[in-house]
């Protein structure tokens, strides 16, 4: 599992932070202190304080280069 810090400050960034991880069969997760949602669905994710950044948790175990390098602009 790899965790990640994101920034998804606006709607526009969460819909194509959405769209981004929806293409891959990996689980994800997002979490804001206590609170963790489904990375894949933009009504978890609009529950989540998100003025503060966020933890995405990447539950596999290889191959993810190349969704690292898709969410560099969304990297804290």
């Amino acid at each position: 599992m790899t965790t990640l810090k994101l920034s998804l400050d606006s709607i526009d960034k969460i819909k194509a932070f959405v769209n981004i991880v929806s293409g891959y069969p990996y689980d994800f997760d997002l979490s804001s202190g206590r609170y963790v949602v489904d990375a894949k669905s933009i009504m978890g994710i609009l529950s989540l304080d998100l003025s503060e950044p966020v933890a995405l948790s990447i539950h596999a175990a290889d191959g993810i280069d190349e969704l690292k390098e898709q969410l560099t602009p969304f990297l804290v």
